[in-house]
């Protein structure tokens, strides 16, 4: 059995300190959702959804303009976002511990991922509880996604693949099923 670990675990900084400046509205530090079902008035896209980091920084700030100060800067390439706003060319964001905030839309990619949320989850060969191991992937580990019944999903990590339940990972709704 092999494991996959998550080397280079910076998920984002928090710029100026790890605190909020004096005169941070409470809004800007609250947790940012969105409505299921609604579509984006940009894109006309599903609201909320998924995507990844296509860069390997990416500047967020706290509001949709280059003149809005900057709030974190992700700093992992292929993390898997979710898209709960849109204005013009940018994208509200929440990573998966609920923070987030405004992203140019070039730094983004519709390519899927997820990150894994439980440690040491067993990468099995069929979506069963019961089939072989094919690897462990700790926690922190970004794979591709691939195909999703209700309770799984086919991902692809560091040249392994295999099934995952659903309930472990970060960057699939709970109801999404994907062919």
């Amino acid at each position: 059995m092999k494991f996959m670990c998550a080397a280079g675990l910076a998920f984002a900084i928090f710029v100026g300190g790890g605190l909020p400046s004096p005169g941070v509205t409470e809004e800007a530090a609250t947790t940012i959702t969105a409505v299921q079902g609604e579509r984006g008035p940009v894109t006309n896209l599903p609201m909320p959804r998924y995507v990844s980091l296509k860069a390997t920084e990416a500047n967020v700030r706290r509001g949709p303009s280059l003149s809005h100060r900057i709030d974190w800067v992700f700093t992992r390439r292929d993390m898997p976002l979710r898209v709960v706003g849109e204005y013009g060319h940018w994208r509200r964001v929440v990573d998966r511990e609920g923070m987030g905030g405004w992203v140019h839309y070039s730094l983004l990619s519709g390519n899927r991922t997820v990150i894994v949320d439980k440690d040491l989850l067993p990468l099995r060969a069929r979506p069963s509880p019961e089939a072989m191991e094919v690897a462990m992937l700790e926690l922190g580990v970004v794979a591709d996604l691939g195909e999703c019944s209700l309770d799984w999903c086919r991902l692809s990590a560091g040249g392994y693949r295999g099934w995952a339940p659903k309930s472990a990972l970060f960057g699939v709704a709970p109801d999404e099923v994907r062919g």
